[in-house]
C-alpha cells in the first residue's frame, strides 16, 4: 500500500513515519504511514478552492453518479476492508460488514436525495408590479455550498463516520470538496477507502481537489486545516476535549467558521417503576447495549435512573447476571482501553460508588480489554458531585437510585445535554412522570420510549446530535439527509432574468423538483 495522499495532493514522504497498531494483539501493524506536514495542507486546501468553483456547480445527477460510484467500489473492495478494519479497530467482521453496508447505503441514500432536489429549499416569490403602496420585486432563494470542508475520522467508527462516512457523504451531496484528516488508529483503512473515492471521482470526471486525505498522528495537519482560510466548516466526532479545542480554534480565526463537533454523551435511560415490576428480564437486556463493540458508541447507555423499588431490586439482580455473562471485548485503542480503566477505576475509588456486576470473563489471549461493569449511587451522592456525570466511554454504567419521584426528577434536571434520553415505561403511567418526559426532550436530540438508544437510524427524520456538551451546535445532524444542512447557506436571487436564475429557480423548472412558489408547493 502506497504511503502517499490517493486523490488531490500527492503530498511528501518526509514525515514522520508512524504506523497503526492491532489492539487485540498490542503488536504494529506492518506498513507504514507518514504524517503529512503544514505545506501539504496548504496545497490540498488550494486545490479544494479551486475545485469548489466548479464542483460547487455540478448538476445533480453528476454528483449522484459519483455518490454511487463511491458505494460502488467500497463494495468492489472485497474482504480486504474487512480483513484491514479489523486489524486496526479490534472490532469484529460482523460489525464491520454492517458498518460497510451503512457506509454504502447512506451513499445511495444521498444520492437519491440530492436527485429528489427539494434539500435546496427552493422558495420563489413572483413580482407583483403593481402591489400598493409599494410594488414587489422578483425575490427567489435557495441553498448554496458553502465551501471546502475538513472532516476529522471517528476512531469508533473506521467506515461510517470516517472517510466515506456521513460527514464525507452529506458534504459531497451539497457540493462541497471535502479533506479528511485520517484518524490514525485506522491508516490503512481510510487509504483503501480514499483510493474507492479516488476511482469514482476520475471516472465522473470531476476535478482533482474535489477530495483529499491526510495523515498524521499527532494534531500539526489538523490544525493547520482548521486554521486555513481556504475552510469554510469543519466536522468531528470525538472527545469534549478535542472538539472544544477545534471550536475555539475556529472561533479565533480571521473569518470564525462553524465546526460542528460531536462531542460525547452519557444518554440516561429513566427506568420507571411499573415497566421495572412488569418487564424485569426484558429490560436486563440492556446489558447488551451497555456491552456490545466494549460500548464503544455515541449513544450507549451511561447512566440508568430508577425509584427505589422491589422491582428495581429484581431488575439489579437480573442485570447483574447478564453482565458477569458476557465476555470482555477488544477495545478500539490502548489509549482508549487505558483511558477507560482509568476513569472506571476512579468511579470505584469513591465510597459512595458500589458494584452491580463486573464481567470475571476476560479474554486473556487479546490485548486491551474492556470488562463490563456496572454501577450504582444514590441519587443525593449523584446530585453532589458533577464528577458522575462524565462520560466513561466504554463497557460502563452507573445506575442513580431515587428515593422517590421528586428526586428522580432532580436528578433529570442536573442533567447536561444529550445525544439521546430513554423512558421505560408502561403507558399508563407515563402521565404521571410528564414534568421527567419532558425535561428529557430539552436536553437531548433524541427521545426513546421502549428501546435502547444504539442503533442510529440513517434517514430523513433522524435527529443524531443534541445541546451543548453533546454536540457544539444542536440545531443540527449528523446523520440522515438532513446533515446535509449543516455545508449549505441560504442565498436570494433578486429581479434576475429566468435564463440566468439557477435551474433550481428557474420558471418551467428544469430539474422538476418541490419549490414554495408564492406560499404554495409546486413543481
Amino acid at each position: 500500500m502506497e504511503t502517499r495522499n490517493l486523490i488531490g495532493y500527492q503530498y511528501s514522504k518526509g514525515g514522520k513515519a508512524f504506523h497503526a497498531v492491532n489492539p487485540a494483539t498490542g503488536a504494529e501493524i506492518k506498513t507504514e504511514f507518514n504524517a503529512a506536514s503544514t505545506a501539504d495542507a496548504d496545497k490540498a486546501m488550494q486545490l479544494a478552492a479551486e475545485a469548489f468553483e466548479t464542483y460547487s456547480l455540478t448538476d445533480p445527477k453528476t454528483k449522484a453518479a459519483f455518490l454511487r460510484s463511491i458505494a460502488a467500489e467500497i463494495n468492489n473492495i472485497g474482504d480486504a476492508l474487512i480483513e484491514q478494519a479489523m486489524a486496526e479497530s479490534g472490532l469484529p467482521a460482523a460489525r464491520l460488514l454492517g458498518e460497510r453496508g451503512r457506509t454504502t447505503g447512506q451513499l445511495n441514500m444521498y444520492a437519491g436525495f440530492i436527485e429528489e432536489g427539494s434539500w435546496v429549499e427552493a422558495v420563489i416569490d413572483t413580482a407583483i408590479p403593481d402591489r400598493q403602496p409599494l410594488p414587489r420585486a422578483d425575490i427567489r432563494k435557495m441553498m448554496v455550498p458553502v465551501g471546502p470542508a475538513v472532516v476529522f475520522g471517528a476512531s469508533n467508527f473506521p467506515l461510517a463516520f470516517s472517510v466515506a462516512g456521513g460527514d464525507t457523504c452529506s458534504a459531497l451531496a451539497a457540493g462541497c470538496p471535502v479533506i479528511v484528516k485520517a484518524h490514525p488508529a485506522h491508516p490503512g483503512t481510510s487509504a483503501l477507502v480514499a483510493e474507492a473515492i479516488k476511482k469514482a471521482a476520475e471516472a465522473n470526471g470531476l476535478p482533482q481537489g474535489v477530495f483529499s486525505i491526510l495523515y498524521d498522528d499527532g494534531y500539526t495537519v489538523g490544525e493547520a486545516l482548521v486554521k486555513h482560510p481556504h475552510t469554510k466548516i469543519v466536522t468531528f466526532t470525538g472527545s469534549f476535549k478535542g472538539g472544544m479545542a477545534l471550536v475555539k480554534m475556529a472561533q479565533e480565526r480571521d473569518e470564525p467558521i462553524p465546526v460542528f463537533a460531536e462531542m460525547g454523551s452519557i444518554n440516561p435511560i429513566v427506568l420507571l417503576p411499573k415497566a421495572l415490576d412488569n418487564r424485569t428480564q426484558e429490560l436486563a437486556n440492556l446489558a447488551a447495549a451497555i456491552t456490545n463493540n466494549a460500548g464503544q458508541f455515541c449513544t450507549q447507555p451511561g447512566l440508568l435512573l430508577a425509584i427505589r423499588s422491589a422491582g428495581l431490586d429484581k431488575f439489579k439482580a437480573a442485570l447483574a447476571a447478564a453482565i458477569t455473562a458476557i465476555d470482555s471485548s477488544t477495545m478500539l485503542t490502548p489509549g482508549i482501553c487505558a483511558n477507560f480503566n482509568k476513569l472506571s477505576t476512579g468511579m470505584l475509588a469513591d465510597k459512595a460508588v458500589s458494584v452491580i456486576a463486573k464481567s470475571d470473563k476476560l479474554d486473556t489471549s487479546k490485548e486491551n480489554q474492556g470488562i463490563p461493569l456496572v454501577t450504582a449511587i444514590s441519587a443525593a451522592a449523584f446530585l453532589a458531585d458533577d464528577k458522575f456525570k462524565e462520560e466513561v466511554f466504554g463497557p460502563y454504567t452507573m445506575l442513580v437510585v431515587a428515593d422517590d419521584e421528586a428526586q428522580l426528577e432532580a436528578v433529570v434536571n442536573s442533567l447536561q445535554g444529550q445525544l439521546t434520553a430513554s423512558v421505560m415505561a408502561e403507558k399508563e403511567e407515563l402521565a404521571q412522570y410528564k414534568n421527567i418526559t419532558n425535561k428529557l426532550a430539552k436536553i437531548s436530540g433524541r427521545v426513546i420510549l421502549n428501546g435502547p438508544p444504539t442503533g442510529v437510524e440513517v434517514g430523513n427524520a433522524i435527529q443524531h446530535g443534541g445541546p451543548y456538551p453533546s454536540t457544539s451546535d444542536s440545531r443540527f445532524t449528523s446523520v440522515g439527509t438532513g446533515a446535509i444542512k449543516r455545508f449549505v447557506r441560504p442565498v436570494c436571487w433578486q429581479n434576475w432574468e429566468n435564463d440566468l436564475l439557477p435551474d433550481e429557480l428557474k420558471d418551467g423548472n428544469p430539474l422538476n423538483i418541490w419549490r414554495l412558489v408564492n406560499g404554495e408547493m409546486a413543481k
